[in-house]
C-alpha cells in the first residue's frame, strides 16, 4: 500500500477519534437561576486542595478517576443539612471535569447535584463561577430570590426566531442578542411567577412590587 493511500484511513480514524473526544462532554448552558433550580446543591466556597482518587471500576473493570477537591464552605444557598468539604469532578476536560484553582485564595459559586452516595458532584455542565465575577443582583437572588422562580423555566434562545410555548417560562435571549451567556438577563434579572400563574422577567433583586405581580398576560 502506498504512503498515500495509508494516510487516509488513519486521517479518518484520527478525526472521527478527536469528534468522538469533543463530544464527550456537550450541554446547553443554563441561566443561573435555572441551573439554581435543578442543583441539588449551591454554595459558595474556598477550594482548599486537590488529589486524584479511584471512586470505583466501569463495568469492563477498569478504574474510574475523579479528582476530588477539598473546598472551604463560606455560605449554603442550597442543599443538604450539613456542610460541604469535598467536590468531585472527572480528571480532564473531555469528561466535563471542571479545574478550579485549588490555593485557597479564590471563591466560587458551586452548584452541583448529589450522587447515591451523597457526594457532590460537578461538571462543566453545571453553573461555576468566580464569586467576584457576579453581578450585585445574582449574589442577592441566591437563595429565596432564585428559589421563588423555580416553578417558572428559563428557556434559552438560541437561534431567532425563537418564542415560549407555556406561560410559565420565560425566553433567555442574550446568546442571540448579545452574543455570550453572562448577559443582561443572565447578571440582572429573574424569571417571577406572577398572581395569575404566569411568569415573566423582573430585574434587579428587590422583591417584586404588587402591580408587577397582578398584572396578567393578555
Amino acid at each position: 500500500m502506498s504512503r498515500s493511500c495509508s494516510v487516509v484511513p488513519l486521517l479518518l480514524l484520527v478525526l472521527c477519534g478527536a469528534a468522538e473526544f469533543a463530544e464527550a462532554c456537550s450541554c446547553s448552558p443554563e441561566h443561573p437561576q435555572q441551573a439554581y433550580c435543578n442543583a441539588d446543591v449551591v454554595i459558595r466556597a474556598k477550594v482548599v486542595g486537590q488529589k486524584e482518587v479511584v471512586t470505583g471500576n466501569d463495568a469492563y473493570g477498569y478504574p474510574v478517576k475523579m479528582i476530588r477537591y477539598d473546598v472551604k464552605q463560606m455560605k449554603m444557598f442550597k442543599g443538604p443539612d450539613r456542610e460541604i468539604d469535598t467536590v468531585f469532578t472527572g480528571p480532564s476536560s473531555a469528561l466535563c471535569g471542571v479545574k478550579f484553582e485549588s490555593d485557597g485564595k479564590k471563591e466560587y459559586l458551586i452548584t452541583g447535584n448529589l450522587d447515591s452516595n451523597d457526594t457532590l458532584r460537578v461538571s462543566l455542565c453545571d453553573y461555576i463561577e468566580s464569586w467576584e465575577d457576579l453581578s450585585m443582583t445574582q449574589k442577592k437572588c441566591l437563595g429565596q430570590r432564585y428559589q421563588m422562580g423555580c416553578d417558572c423555566k428559563v428557556v434559552r434562545c438560541s437561534a431567532i426566531p425563537c418564542s415560549i410555548s407555556d406561560p410559565k417560562e420565560c425566553l433567555w435571549t442574550d446568546w442571540v442578542l448579545e452574543g455570550t451567556v453572562q448577559g443582561t438577563q443572565a447578571q440582572h434579572f429573574t424569571c417571577v411567577k406572577r398572581n395569575d400563574s404566569s411568569c415573566a422577567w423582573y430585574r434587579g433583586s428587590t422583591p417584586p412590587k404588587r402591580e408587577f405581580l397582578d398584572i396578567e398576560d393578555p
